[in-house]
């Protein structure tokens, strides 16, 4: 199987890790069953203090593709996500795209993969109340 995960704001560093430890497990415990992961790094967040840090401190693998894609309008920085996540899936050809969180990274994921007819996972975590009024639809609201 081959997956891809895609990434680029703090929150996704942080719930990636656990998915690639388990990853990096079920590949030494099943080899004949070996899932091959292809990190993508949009670039929403770029610089050491929202990227690097976590990849060190998480001691995460350097991303497979990193996409550089930088600052922007919600609309230019998404468009241009989408257009690079393309090239990396029409390359890699993967079995399965896994998106984290609510960002751009995670919107441009799900629809690059979903108009390529490849199936999506989405990894979230927290409580929510189901308010459409709180931008996070968190608890709090």
């Amino acid at each position: 199987m081959k997956l891809l995960d895609i990434v680029g704001a703090r929150p996704q560093f942080i719930k990636v890790g656990p998915v690639l430890r388990a990853i990096e497990k079920h590949n030494r415990e099943h080899p004949q069953r070996e899932i091959q992961e292809i990190l993508v790094h949009t670039g929403q967040h770029y610089d050491r203090e929202m990227s690097k840090v976590f990849f060190e401190e998480l001691q995460l693998k350097e991303p497979d593709y990193h996409l550089g894609v930088g600052s922007g309008t919600h609309a230019q920085q998404t468009g241009e996500m989408l257009q690079r996540i393309e090239e990396a899936l029409l390359k890699e050809k993967p079995d399965l795209v896994m998106v984290y969180g609510d960002t751009n990274s995670t919107l441009a994921g799900a629809l690059a993969a979903a108009k390529l007819h490849i199936p999506v996972a989405h990894v979230e975590a927290g409580l929510r109340s189901f308010n459409k009024r709180c931008p996070k639809r968190s608890i709090a609201c």
